[in-house]
């Protein structure tokens, strides 16, 4: 189908859905740690760290079935959206038991939403997607992933200013992320989106400043610092929303409050802008 803006024809995608089994397998989980620079200490049966499994159940599509952008072209499960720019806009997710490295699971999508909105910068298209995980002991885990389109960048135009994380924060660490950095988790997600590694792209055709760091890793690396801060407790809610993008060459912070049942987040770029922010309940 060609692509499109018309509510009614991207209503007809709501209720879809799809299903694909996967192992949870030990060697993309170790690679995941050395892509974080840490020695690979994971083992067959150890639960898999939050947010990981975004390692497995990968889908593609053969080159010539692939858009300008690298990632599939629309009108299969997702719908065929016109807008040209895609990214992740956001996540709520629900931990109900482990995954463990070794076991087989099976995830579930389903199309929830489809919500035609107008932004400051032009129309948006908003695409909520439901997964649901779990292995032969019940359900694991279940998300809902926000993906928005939107129009292509005015040539010219500055980007907007992100609002300040602010300052009360309780703890903070700085990220640098590399080229290399992001080539990996590019690989180990099959992530074809060009804005990740092919840096004439994301400059000339979508206006960044620079390669754009994965909002799923940065969601990841704030699960992460939340965890490692309240060791010991278990990780049963997280969300996230995308304020600005992040990019290579630029260290960024990932920020906490203070330690609890529920403990705010954020990740600030190198002059105090917001890119995300994120709440982890335990």
């Amino acid at each position: 189908m060609d692509p499109t803006t018309d509510a009614d024809t991207l209503s007809r995608w709501i209720g879809r859905t799809e299903t694909a089994t996967d192992t949870i397998r030990l060697g993309p989980a170790r690679l995941m740690e050395m892509t974080l620079d840490r020695a690979p200490r994971l083992a067959e049966g150890d639960p898999l760290p939050p947010l990981w499994h975004w390692l497995y159940f990968l889908t593609s599509a053969r080159l010539g079935e692939l858009g300008r952008d690298g990632h599939p072209a629309r009108g299969g499960f997702l719908p065929p959206v016109a807008l040209p720019r895609r990214m992740w806009a956001g996540g709520r997710l629900g931990f109900t038991a482990p995954l463990s490295l070794g076991a087989e699971a099976t995830r579930t999508s389903t199309i929830a939403d489809i919500a035609l909105k107008a932004g400051r910068t032009g129309p948006l298209c908003f695409v909520t997607v439901r997964h649901e995980i779990g292995t032969a002991a019940g359900p694991a885990l279940w998300e809902e992933h926000d993906i928005v389109y939107r129009e292509g960048p005015r040539h010219g135009a500055p980007a907007p200013r992100p609002p300040q994380a602010g300052t009360d924060w309780t703890a903070y660490e700085t990220v640098t992320p590399s080229e290399v950095m992001l080539f990996r988790y590019s690989a180990l997600t099959f992530n074809g989106h060009r804005i990740h590694y092919d840096r004439d792209y994301a400059h000339d055709v979508e206006g960044h400043a620079g390669l754009v760091v994965h909002g799923p890793l940065i969601a990841t690396l704030l699960a992460d610092f939340a965890q490692r801060r309240s060791p010991g407790r278990t990780l049963r809610s997280f969300s996230f929303r995308a304020v600005s993008p992040l990019f290579d060459r630029a260290s960024f912070t990932l920020n906490a409050g203070p330690s609890g049942d529920q403990t705010r987040l954020a990740a600030a770029n190198a002059e105090g802008g917001l890119a995300m922010l994120a709440t982890a309940g335990f």
